[in-house]
């Protein structure tokens, strides 16, 4: 018996027009599942009752991955693929398993020989370095910094160093609500040199994408406050 494939299957990085973000043959692959392994249930149903799936929601099958559950297992999900089935992985914002829970779905899939298929969308992470200016041949993603201020500020020191020394883009992520505290801190904490590229609301009506050095980002302090951004550091030094 051939086994089934898991799609991967982006999602919009907000209240963005799917027309835009979504080629017409994604939506035709994600309306063609009726089952899927998804963050949070609602939203998800959500999501594709926007793409325009045909099939009743009450018939549509959904797993909820428990990312807080070290023990969760993803084998019994995939089950279904291997019988024959096809089955979607879906993000809550942006594309599957890049910084999301789904990469240990699909590293389960390799394990199980199930052929797993990307679909092409928006990825914030790469959107940004795209729209930076910065190295976009050598980049690392780091998710999200520590927390705690004294080791928040060796971090950011550190990245800066490791981008005068390899030439590389430095990329990451903040909870939205604590942006601007760690805009704060990269402005007290980088050369007036380094290059600051703030990438807000990436795809929205709303997006809102400068690079600028430390030096002059210090005349001026955005509010990006609750708003999804990623953060990207380059020093040539």
């Amino acid at each position: 018996m051939n086994k089934g494939t898991l799609f991967l299957i982006p999602c919009s990085l907000g209240e963005s027009d799917l027309d835009f973000i979504l080629p017409a043959k994604v939506k035709t692959v994600i309306q063609s599942l009726d089952e899927f392994i998804v963050e949070n249930e609602k939203t998800a149903r959500k999501f594709l009752k926007e793409v325009g799936i045909t099939i009743p929601q009450s018939q549509l099958i959904i797993h909820e991955i428990d990312k807080h559950n070290p023990q969760f297992n993803y084998s019994d999900i995939l089950k279904i693929c291997e019988t024959g089935k096809n089955i979607g992985l879906l993000s809550e914002a942006g594309v599957p398993a890049v910084a999301d829970p789904g990469a240990l779905v699909v590293k389960k899939a390799h394990e199980k020989n199930i052929r797993v298929v990307p679909l092409v969308g928006p990825s914030s992470i790469l959107l940004a370095l795209m729209a930076s200016g910065m190295n976009g041949q050598q980049f690392c993603f780091h998710g999200y910094l520590p927390k705690e201020k004294d080791t928040l500020i060796q971090k950011i020191k550190f990245l800066e160093k490791e981008s005068q020394q390899k030439n590389q883009t430095q990329i990451f992520i903040e909870t939205p609500y604590r942006n601007n505290q760690l805009f704060s801190e990269i402005l007290k904490i980088c050369d007036a040199q380094t290059f600051l590229c703030i990438a807000t609301d990436i795809t929205l009506d709303s997006e809102k994408i400068i690079t600028k050095k430390i030096g002059d980002w210090k005349k001026t302090f955005p509010d990006l406050s609750k708003k999804p951004t990623v953060f990207l550091i380059y020093s040539s030094n």
